[in-house]
């Protein structure tokens, strides 16, 4: 980390979570000077619980169903984005305790299991594989559930990480490939200056040919100060970890009607999340844990693990996930020469490095290896 900004650089890209830094990386990798700029708030990256996403989230389907038609048009992308985690960490040589054991949508009831089993047949029109288990089908993988777990939809593609490890390791090979990175710095706003602008910093103002706004739901108010619309809305989620314990929950698990996610380090640690609602007193500041939802995500894993009742909670968290309308924002913004956008959309961190890298070939010059057509930042002018 450097304490002085450059006062002119080729490239500023605002945010520095696993998109900010990887198109940051990305670029370096092939000679561009690039300078990060993170206020240090934790949002999407630093706060991730660690899911590799794939198949529909019926959480995102039950609070956006406006959105479903775009969240089935970025469908087939996430499992690329699972592959392409891959491909990073064999790239950097890193461990990111990254398995791909499948995930479980499970129900408790029949309508649930019904609602899984037409979401399902949607999705494997879209190229996933997913299948519903009944119960008997479902102990032979998974024999941890509660009695009141009727079924699950499994779709093999989804898997898990340790997002403590994968932040480490892109941070490290952004600093070995020369990017500067500043730290609790915020931008106060972006100005057109010359063929490209003036970013106004908390330590001083740089010029860049070129600006990535990758800042997740703070991309809002940036855009908007360069006439940009780009509807990007901040959600604070609670999470809980518990102490170490031995192998129990292989799979990534969600709930077909209740906001749940349940997966299990490589540590034995725990991680259970899901969507319950953390706090966020001012607009645009940093999310605090919620007392009442630590209790209920908590009874709700107990609910449907028993088996981790006994297990003491170690850390709560807070963070922001950032939502748009079903589908990511990436790519140039037209009227804007040398500006571009980088929100991946829901379940974010699936998709960071692999929106990183189509953007990333698009500031290049390289058409990228996915037709981005449908995410294009004009779209909402």
């Amino acid at each position: 980390m450097s304490d002085a900004l450059p006062s002119s650089i080729g490239t500023v890209v605002i945010g520095g979570g696993v998109v900010g830094a990887c198109v940051a990386g990305f670029l370096a990798d092939e000679g561009q000077d690039v300078l990060v700029v993170d206020e240090g708030r934790g949002a999407g990256s630093s706060a991730n619980a660690g899911s590799l996403h794939v198949q529909m989230q019926s959480r995102f389907m039950r609070l956006y169903p406006e959105n479903v038609p775009n969240m089935e048009l970025q469908l087939p992308l996430y499992p690329k984005a699972v592959a392409f985690w891959r491909e990073l960490a064999s790239s950097l040589n890193a461990d990111f305790d990254l398995k791909m054991t499948g995930g479980l949508m499970v129900a408790e009831s029949q309508d649930q299991l019904d609602f899984l089993g037409l979401k399902a047949a949607r999705e494997r029109q879209l190229g996933l594989d997913v299948e519903i288990l009944d119960r008997a089908q479902l102990d032979a993988i998974a024999p941890y559930f509660g009695p009141s777990i009727v079924g699950a939809e499994l779709c093999a593609n989804e898997g898990k990480l340790n997002p403590l490890l994968c932040n480490a390791a892109i941070r490290s090979w952004i600093l070995a490939r020369g990017v500067v990175l500043a730290e609790g710095v915020s931008v106060a706003g972006i100005a057109r200056s010359g063929t490209g602008f003036a970013v106004a910093t908390t330590r001083g103002t740089v010029t860049a040919g070129r600006v990535v706004l990758a800042a997740g739901s703070g991309t809002r108010a940036l855009a908007a100060g360069l006439d940009l619309t780009i509807p990007a809305v901040a959600e604070p989620l609670h999470m809980n970890i518990t102490e170490a314990t031995a192998p129990l929950i292989g799979h990534l698990v969600q709930h077909a009607d209740r906001m749940i996610t349940l997966k299990q380090f490589g540590t034995g640690q725990i991680v259970i999340g899901g969507g319950w609602p953390a706090r966020q007193d001012v607009p645009g500041g940093h999310a605090e844990v919620e007392l009442a939802s630590l209790i209920a995500n908590a009874s709700l894993a107990q609910h449907i693990v028993p088996s981790i009742g006994n297990l003491r909670i170690i850390r709560t968290w807070a963070g922001l996930n950032t939502s748009v309308d079903g589908m990511g924002v990436l790519g140039a913004v037209p009227a804007i020469p040398g500006l571009f956008v980088a929100i991946p959309g829901d379940a974010g961190y699936t998709l960071g490095p692999l929106s990183a890298r189509l953007v990333a070939d698009v500031m290049l010059g390289r058409k990228p290896g996915e037709d981005i057509s449908p995410f294009r930042p004009e779209r909402f002018e």
